[in-house]
C-alpha cells in the first residue's frame, strides 16, 4: 500500500506529471490503442527524461510496484498499461535528430513512426517503419518491425544501430553492436523485456517518392488473387513489396462511393526503385488482372505511410488472431 508521503516525494522528484486515479486527466492517460483494454494503473509517470524514468524504475521497485512502459500505446494485448501499479509513459519524450551526411537519425522513446518520417522526409530519406504512421516507434522496433520497405531495406530491427537503455536496476546503459552486445541483440526483437528504451538511432535510406498504393479485387476472387501473389512475391526484385488483405471498403473519400462498405481483397503495393522503372515493373502485375480499383501511383512515402491511418483510429475494440490458409 502506498503511502501519500512516498507518492507525494515521488512526485517531486519528477520533471513530468505523475497522474493518480481522480485526476482529471486520468481517464484519457491510461487510454490506450486497444479499446477492449482496460486497467487502472495506481500512478501514471508522464517522464520528460532519462532522469524521470531512472527515478519511476527505482521508485517502482522500492515500492514492489507491477511496472508497465508506454510508448506509442499500440500494443495490442495492452502491455503498456497494467492494474494498480505504476506506468512509465514516455509520450513526452518526443524528439528527433537527423544527420543527413551519416545517414542517421535518433528518436526519443515516445515517438511515433509518423514523428520519424517528418524528420527524415525532407532530407530524402526513410527507414523501414510499419504501415500506420500513429505506432509507436519503440513497440515496433523491439517486436520487429514488418512495413512497406521491409523487402528492400529488413526489419526495423535491421536497421537499428544504437539504443539507450534504462535497466531493472535503474543503471542507464548503451547498446550496440561494440557496447553490450548481447543487450542489443536481445532487444532487437526481444520486445520490452530487457529494459526501457529511452533513445533509438536508425540507419536512413534514400528513398523519397514511392511508388505504391491499393490495387483492390472481388472477394469471389480472393482465391485467384492469393495463389498469383504468392507465386509472384518470390522472384519479384526487392524494390517491390505488397501485402495482400482482406478488407470492407471505408464509406469516405478517396474511395468511390459504388465500393463504400463492400467487403473486397487486395494488396498495398510498395515500388522502392527507380521510379523510371515503376511503370514497367508493374506491367505484369496490371496485366495479371483489372483491380477494381487501382490506386498505385507515385507518391511520398510519408504519404503511403499514413494513407491507411483514418481506418485504424484508436479506441476500436481490437481483437487478433493468425490465421493460416489453404
Amino acid at each position: 500500500m502506498l503511502s501519500e508521503n512516498s507518492v507525494k516525494e515521488f512526485k517531486s522528484n519528477l520533471r513530468g506529471l505523475v497522474i493518480e486515479p481522480g485526476d482529471k486527466s486520468y481517464d484519457d492517460a491510461r487510454k490506450v490503442y486497444n479499446g477492449m483494454i482496460h486497467k487502472k494503473p495506481r500512478l501514471i509517470a508522464r517522464c520528460t527524461d532519462v532522469a524521470d524514468v531512472i527515478g519511476s524504475v527505482k521508485f517502482a521497485r522500492e515500492q514492489n510496484l507491477l511496472l508497465a512502459i508506454r510508448s506509442g500505446g499500440h500494443n495490442a494485448g495492452g502491455l503498456g498499461i497494467c492494474d494498480d501499479g505504476l506506468v512509465i509513459d514516455l509520450t513526452p519524450m518526443k524528439y528527433t535528430r537527423v544527420d543527413p551526411a551519416a545517414r542517421t537519425i535518433t528518436a526519443g522513446g515516445g515517438c511515433t513512426w509518423g514523428d520519424i518520417d517528418h524528420a527524415t522526409h525532407v532530407f530524402g530519406l526513410a527507414t523501414p517503419s510499419g504501415i500506420i504512421s500513429t505506432t509507436g516507434v519503440g513497440g515496433l522496433t523491439l517486436g520487429g518491425g514488418v512495413g512497406h520497405l521491409t523487402r528492400k531495406c529488413g526489419l526495423s530491427i535491421d536497421n537499428l544501430i544504437s539504443a539507450d537503455v534504462v535497466l531493472a536496476d535503474g543503471q542507464f546503459v548503451k547498446a550496440n553492436s561494440e557496447e553490450n552486445s548481447d543487450l542489443f541483440w536481445a532487444i532487437r526483437g526481444g520486445g520490452g523485456n530487457f529494459g526501457i528504451v529511452t533513445s533509438f538511432t536508425f540507419k536512413l535510406h534514400p528513398i523519397d517518392t514511392v511508388y505504391g498504393g491499393p490495387m483492390l479485387y472481388e472477394l469471389s476472387e480472393a482465391a485467384e488473387v492469393m495463389k498469383w501473389y504468392r507465386d509472384l512475391i518470390p522472384a519479384a526484385p526487392d524494390d517491390l513489396s505488397g501485402f495482400f488483405a482482406f478488407l470492407t471498403v471505408p464509406p469516405a473519400p478517396p474511395f468511390p462511393e459504388h465500393l463504400h462498405m463492400k467487403k473486397m481483397c487486395g494488396v498495398v503495393w510498395t515500388y522502392a526503385g527507380p521510379l523510371t522503372k515503376a511503370e514497367e515493373t508493374f506491367k505484369p502485375i496490371r496485366a495479371f488482372k483489372k483491380a477494381a480499383l487501382d490506386f498505385v501511383g507515385p507518391l511520398p512515402q510519408p504519404a503511403l505511410q499514413s494513407m491507411f491511418d483514418a481506418l485504424y483510429p484508436p479506441g476500436l475494440q481490437w481483437y487478433w488472431r493468425a490465421d493460416f490458409v489453404n
